[in-house]
């Protein structure tokens, strides 16, 4: 059994290893690269095309981006087992570096695309490692301290990535949009490599990676992400296309879990999924990445269109939802690691969830900005008491050696969720709009998009304006039902979580394994 890690680390006064915060800081500017990326390109898109050219090929820019971070998401989980953690993310920094580089110095549009899905393989890579490494650094009853932070970068990403990609692009030029992450990133490796120190972890025999397996599950990841993204907007749902990428993403799945169960280290081992909380953990993750991304993307849209908010500053639209989770997702964390509880919150957090999305719902053309700021911020409290308490679960129900693929499977999952939340919501909220506005005689005006900027908007007559403001407020309603309805299953499914006593620090850790032993214990009983 591997040493202690306060025996390894320098300690303060206090107690908490001095390294630790230093880590801790270098990770949240890693999580701050990923999840900042798409934020700050998307500002930029429409300089980058100017110059570029190639606006047919425009959403592969992000298409490409996203689909190389969900494949690439398992995979960085199981090497950061096999072959250790530290090791796999200063890797991961390296790759999202070099496509960062590269991306800024693209000539034309197939270059950034090839480049940008460089960049992803390394995202995927990050996100899990940050998760794993804390998993490793700070035991299950600690953890708790440190969600706030993560929320707070997460806030910090969705709030402050327009604004600095609008920035950057009108001041630097649209290739710093790129080049901003190479500073960042050197901080945060050179960081990590002098004061990250893990402790080591024996293995009995030479590690053999699940090639067939790997294979597998990113045809699979890729099929579904591109039926998720390309259904109802670049084909048809019942396209050939669309249809024949669903069977080849279904076929492969059900062939990587074939596999899985016959390999000798698979890249998912579905032993995880006895589990029942971490099982359960997917689920309720998986739920609520896809009410989180569907609402992040039809709110700003709803303020922009039907209340007149400026989109400058799309990012500041979502203040009340992002200020709500992040003070909720802290005063969790505390009371986790306070008293060791934490079933009340997936809980409370599912109620809320629902509640929120079912005000959102009641949102028309008449809905002042306060009425939908406190709607937002009912949500915002829902996710917050959900966001980290998932993955902290999941990470308390496995053992250490498989700390990776499980930080990873809870990411793959919540990122799956987000894919079908825009699509499904994104579906349903477009197909109102086009109906509503065609019912009104303003379908001409309409019909190759949904979604109409604020310059657009301007430029319509007033009654066919109302119109799309009423067509919108539709739409959002749909949208958000929906969302609430599917919420529902969360908040049925955290009914069933089972209490199980996290780890605490020190002389009084419980063995690894001893929580899940207990959980095996507590689903025996019942």
């Amino acid at each position: 059994m591997s040493e202690p890690l306060e025996k390894t680390v320098p300690t303060t006064k206090a107690g908490a290893p001095r390294s630790v915060r230093v880590v801790l800081l270098a990770l949240m500017i890693a999580m701050l690269l990923a999840m900042l990326d798409n934020m700050i390109i998307g500002t930029a898109m429409p300089t980058i095309v100017g110059e570029l050219g190639g606006l047919a090929h425009l959403s592969w820019v992000v298409t490409a981006y996203t689909l190389a971070t969900a494949a690439s998401t398992p995979i960085w989980g199981k090497l950061g087992d096999l072959y250790g953690r530290k090791g796999t993310f200063l890797t991961s920094i390296v790759i999202f570096l070099i496509g960062s580089a590269l991306s800024g110095m693209a000539q034309d549009m197939g270059q950034l695309i090839g480049f940008r899905a460089v960049q992803g393989l390394g995202a995927g890579g990050l996100m899990v490692g940050v998760m794993a490494i804390i998993g490793d650094l700070i035991p299950p009853r600690e953890r708790g301290k440190y969600q706030g932070m993560m929320a707070g970068v997460m806030a910090l990403a969705m709030i402050g990535g327009p604004l600095v990609g609008g920035t950057i692009t009108d001041h630097w030029g649209w290739r710093w949009s790129f080049y901003i992450n190479l500073p960042l990133g050197a901080v945060a490796l050179a960081m990590v490599t002098a004061v990250l120190h893990l402790p080591k972890t024996e293995r009995d025999r030479r590690p053999r990676i699940d090639y067939l397996g790997a294979a597998l599950l990113t045809v699979g990841i890729t099929a579904i992400v591109l039926v998720t993204t390309w259904g109802g907007t670049e084909y048809a749902w019942g396209s050939a296309v669309i249809v024949g990428l669903g069977t080849l993403g279904l076929a492969t799945l059900a062939g990587f879990l074939f596999v899985e169960t016959r390999a000798a280290e698979p890249i998912m081992p579905l032993h995880i999924f006895r589990s029942r909380n971490f099982t359960l953990m997917s689920v309720i993750g998986f739920l609520t990445g896809f009410v989180m991304f569907g609402a992040t993307l039809f709110l700003p849209l709803y303020q922009q269109s039907v209340q007149g908010a400026s989109a400058t500053n799309s990012g500041l639209l979502l203040l009340p939802m992002l200020l709500s989770m992040m003070v909720v997702s802290l005063i969790a964390g505390r009371v986790t690691t306070n008293t060791g509880k934490y079933k009340i919150f997936p809980i409370v957090g599912g109620a809320l969830m629902v509640a929120g999305l079912f005000l959102l719902a009641q949102m028309d053309t008449g809905t002042s900005r306060f009425t939908s700021g406190v709607y937002m911020a009912v949500l915002g409290a829902g996710m917050g008491f959900l966001m980290q308490i998932t993955m902290l679960v999941a990470q308390n129900s496995v053992e250490m050696k498989d700390m990776g693929v499980a930080s990873s499977s809870t990411t793959l999952f919540r990122t799956l969720g987000s894919s079908f939340g825009v699509a499904l919501m994104g579906a349903l909220f477009t197909g109102r709009v086009q109906d509503e506005m065609a019912a009104h005689g303003g379908g001409a005006a309409t019909q190759q998009s949904a979604q109409l900027d604020a310059a657009s908007l301007a430029k319509l007559p007033e009654q066919m304006r109302e119109a799309y403001q009423f067509a919108v407020s539709s739409g959002t309603h749909i949208a958000f039902l929906v969302g609430a309805t599917v919420a529902v299953l969360g908040f049925v499914a955290a009914f069933f979580v089972k209490e199980v006593p996290l780890k605490g620090a020190g002389p009084k850790d419980a063995p690894a394994g001893a929580d899940r032993k207990d959980e095996q214990l507590a689903d025996t009983a019942v």
